[in-house]
């Protein structure tokens, strides 16, 4: 998941491959919460790992129930039989909703049947989202609910530690026209107190998000609550109903997150010899409203194809086909719908979405704005959004810094204007808010779509030994969010692969004939992987062993063969991928990078660099002296500019950084601010040359 403040999408030209989704937000804290309602044990498969279901788990935990975690997203949830274990406690719900409102409605009547106080609260967002039809609800049984802050909106207090008898002779009634999830909450509680007689829930006004209802309806059939359902306007909970465990259920996976991918399916051209983009995990038979958003891509033009617990999407007519569409029943999927409109051939009309008011943020709010900023005329109305869609041939498109509300679905369905016919780039906004429901989202993006090499932006940090080079480009990766190279890395690896190989790489060897050539084919087939901070070097992690002065002694030797120089080439220019690269280590402005938007010169004094090297050496125990370390330093700074094969020197227009006096943060912020001086022209980092 990206931790960055921004991140900056590279034009994309073509998408195909395999996508794997994660489970579905709605079916994972819906079966989360009644396991542990029930009594036994449940093994959930496929639980989705993300913000929401965390606040559930630990909400869950705190009240005592046992949660063990049995392997890559499988849990055992050891059930509560519908009994309290703790009688008091304060639960964060983030911004969850499918958390707040369930949990309220099932610990209000906990609370009221047994006794007890909880307390319930959210970020600043969860508590601007109005949970007073449910509340109202509750209060018509006769639970006590009191609301911390403003009425009618969380933090809550539910129950007050006495006992009270509740009202259910008469139907209990709920406004269905503001959130599905006020519904769901009650038919989730209200099981746990139907032992003695039916109970009857009235839906006032138009129910919105049905497809919802119908989710939690099939999840509480799973545990054994057979729900009776008179049109959408009257649910009847039978006398004698009680949560069982299913003993093992599997989550399916996200039709929300799926949209987000049938619809880069649907405007992205497949690539070369591809028959399109696989969405693995979820098929036309889901029990998730959502999957509806693929007849509505379908209307616009493309082709989709339902197998088994898989989708395949292909571009198909182009430009896609404007629509006019009532989205009640795909209320999060029609976000994406807004922006496949961009690449229509006419406005498109999205009705029916005046829930979006009450979400994660305003959406209707927020979307018309994003959408502007774009080039796109975007008509907002009180339940609607009609949106012009931008001309095919690039003009009026412009480079937009999409702000994302903290709304992982903002961010999202966003990232599709990467596709847009101008070339020019899109940065999203706090990308780590799509952990809410899917946190590798854009790293899944990057795996499926194809680009220009010339479209993958490259900084490069060159200089000479112990300079900084590796600690600013770790630094700057990670702010930007970029993939990185070390370069003196891989001429390091190739000293300890010749090592390993018995390949003497000392100076009188490599001028033995042959001995080069030796060392170039044990370069292009070098065994190698990066994992997190850990390098591997066949089945053999090395990167302790990199560190030592003898591998850096045999890299700066081995990488002055022109035999070695050719065969590493192509393998550091395969590193430069999606969304962009910061490439540090000699010749990488020169060489491997020429047209690298930003090249940088790293320097410091020799004895500047030989105190920093003492500094290392002495923390890790290796005894050396300030003046032998200072003449090896000057003696590679000499072989580096002397030698016949690219000489170490500044890249042509590189930008010199002499960080003597400088900490690092300050030499970071420096070529932050070079970078964004780089990067702020509509087509992304033209170069500062």
């Amino acid at each position: 998941m990206y931790q960055t403040a921004f991140l900056d999408l590279p034009p994309l030209m073509s998408a195909a491959g395999r996508v794997r989704l994660p489970g579905s937000k709605s079916i994972s804290n819906r079966v989360l919460l009644l396991a542990a309602l029930s009594a036994g044990c449940t093994t959930l498969h496929e639980v989705l790992e993300s913000d929401d279901t965390q606040v559930m788990l630990a909400a869950l935990r705190a009240l005592g129930c046992r949660i063990d975690a049995t392997g890559a997203q499988t849990l055992q949830v050891h059930g509560l039989g519908g009994q309290l274990v703790q009688r008091q406690a304060q639960l964060f719900l983030g911004n969850a909703g499918t958390a707040m409102r369930p949990l309220t409605a099932a610990l209000a009547l906990l609370a009221a049947t047994q006794g007890a106080q909880f307390e319930l609260a959210g970020v600043a967002r969860m508590h601007e989202r109005p949970i007073g039809d449910l509340l109202d609800a509750l209060r018509q049984l006769g639970c006590p609910v009191q609301c911390l802050g403003q009425e009618g909106y969380p933090p809550l207090r539910v129950g007050d530690g006495a006992q009270h008898a509740l009202r259910l002779d008469e139907a209990i009634r709920v406004r269905g026209d503001v959130s599905s999830q006020f519904l769901t909450a009650l038919l989730l509680a209200l099981p746990l107190v139907s032992a003695q007689q039916a109970i009857a829930i009235e839906v006032q006004g138009e129910l919105i998000s049905k497809p919802y209802i119908d989710i939690t309806l099939a999840m509480l059939a799973r545990f054994g609550v057979q729900v009776q359902r008179e049109g959408w306007e009257r649910f009847v909970i039978p006398a004698g109903s009680q949560y069982r465990s299913p003993g093992a259920l599997h989550v399916e996976a996200d039709a929300s997150s799926a949209s987000y991918f049938v619809a880069l399916g649907a405007i992205a051209p497949p690539s070369p010899g591809s028959a399109g983009l696989r969405i693995e995990g979820v098929g036309l038979d889901s029990i998730q409203g959502d999957i509806r958003f693929v007849d509505a891509v379908r209307a616009m033009g493309a082709e989709v194809e339902g197998q088994p617990n898989a989708l395949l999407v292909r571009r198909a007519r182009w430009p896609l086909r404007a629509i006019d569409l009532d989205c009640n029943h795909i209320p999060d999927a029609a976000m994406t719908l807004a922006v496949l409109a961009l690449y229509a051939d006419g406005p498109s009309v999205l009705r029916n979405i005046a829930s979006w008011r009450v979400k994660e943020t305003d959406r209707l709010s927020a979307m018309a704005c994003e959408l502007r900023k774009l080039g796109a005329q975007v008509e907002e109305g009180a339940d609607y959004l009609r949106i012009e869609p931008l001309p095919a041939d690039g003009s009026g498109w412009r480079s937009a810094s999409i702000h994302t509300y903290d709304d992982h679905r903002v961010a999202m369905c966003f990232a599709l204007a990467a596709f847009n016919p101008a070339r020019i780039k899109v940065r999203i906004e706090d990308p780590k808010c799509v952990a809410k429901t899917f946190p590798d989202f854009f790293e899944t993006l990057f795996a499926v779509c194809q680009t220009d090499a010339a479209h993958i932006p490259v900084l490069c940090i060159d200089g000479p030994t112990a300079s900084g080079k590796g600690t600013l480009a770790t630094e700057l990766a990670q702010r930007l969010g970029y993939h990185r190279l070390d370069s003196g890395l891989l001429y390091r690896l190739l000293g300890l692969a010749a090592e390993r190989a018995g390949i003497d790489t000392r100076a009188p060897a490599l001028q033995q004939p042959g001995c080069a050539a030796a060392l170039g084919q044990l370069a292009r087939e070098l065994p190698l992987r990066f994992e997190g901070q850990q390098v591997w070097l066949g089945d053999e992690e090395v990167s302790a062993a990199l560190r030592s002065e003898a591998a850096g002694m045999a890299a700066s030797r081995v990488a002055a063969l022109p035999e070695v120089r050719a065969a590493l080439l192509e393998l550091q220019r395969n590193f430069r991928r999606l969304p962009g690269l910061v490439a540090d280590g000699r010749d990488m402005g020169t060489v491997v990078f020429p047209d690298a938007a930003l090249k940088v010169y790293l320097t410091a004094s020799a004895e500047q660099r030989a105190q920093r090297r003492h500094l290392q050496l002495m923390a890790q125990g290796i005894p050396a002296t300030m003046a032998d370390l200072l003449a090896d330093l000057q003696a590679r700074d000499e072989r580096d500019r002397s030698r016949s094969a690219a000489p170490l020197k500044p890249a042509e227009g590189a930008r010199l950084l002499d960080n003597s006096e400088q900490s690092i943060e300050q030499s970071v912020q420096q070529v932050l601010d070079w970078w964004q001086v780089c990067n702020s022209g509509p087509n992304g980092p033209a170069g500062c040359l």
